[in-house]
């Protein structure tokens, strides 16, 4: 009876959430991450701790899990890892985005005095003259969602945002 009544509640939350992790996924997914998220918050108390993954390595048959790693895993959530924080982090592993940080990271070098834009014609130039060299229209597509000033500049950090998050207007 008390599953019952958490599954309906974690399923009223996902939709009234305003993270856009929970459109990420289908009803039926967020639902299996739920009780997946269950099985290793061994204490219950809605956060996934050290020894929460300890408990959950030894019902595995593997006892002899080093700290380090555990603490690796747990700063992947850059903070406590409750189901929302969990369930970003399956998102972005299976959908191959890089976390905000580094997204912002590789801009920098475009960037010298930190003002969080790039010029779109200097960056559209860079983009097809180095490394994978994307197509004129690989770039025009991928500005589709960019936010661009009136000057021509890329607001990168609004961007990043919408590449890590969804953007708000297609879902409106």
């Amino acid at each position: 009876m008390a599953s019952k009544k958490a599954s309906k509640k974690g399923q009223r939350g996902a939709q009234k959430s305003c993270s856009n992790v929970f459109s990420m996924f289908e009803q039926s997914q967020i639902q299996e991450f739920k009780e997946a998220f269950g099985c290793i918050d061994q204490d219950r108390d809605g956060v996934i701790k050290k020894q929460d993954l300890k408990e959950t390595y030894a019902q595995l048959g593997k006892l002899n899990v080093q700290d380090e790693e555990l603490e690796a895993m747990l700063n992947e959530g850059k903070g406590p890892i409750n189901f929302t924080v969990f369930l970003t982090l399956f998102g972005e592993k299976l959908n191959g985005t890089d976390p905000e940080d580094t997204i912002l990271a590789a801009f920098k070098p475009f960037d010298p005095k930190g003002t969080g834009f790039v010029n779109k014609d200097e960056f559209k130039r860079l983009l097809m003259n180095q490394a994978d060299k994307f197509t004129a229209e690989e770039v025009d597509q991928a500005f589709t969602l960019a936010p661009i000033d009136p000057l021509g500049n890329i607001d990168y950090k609004q961007l990043c945002y919408i590449i890590t998050h969804g953007d708000e207007k297609e879902e409106s």
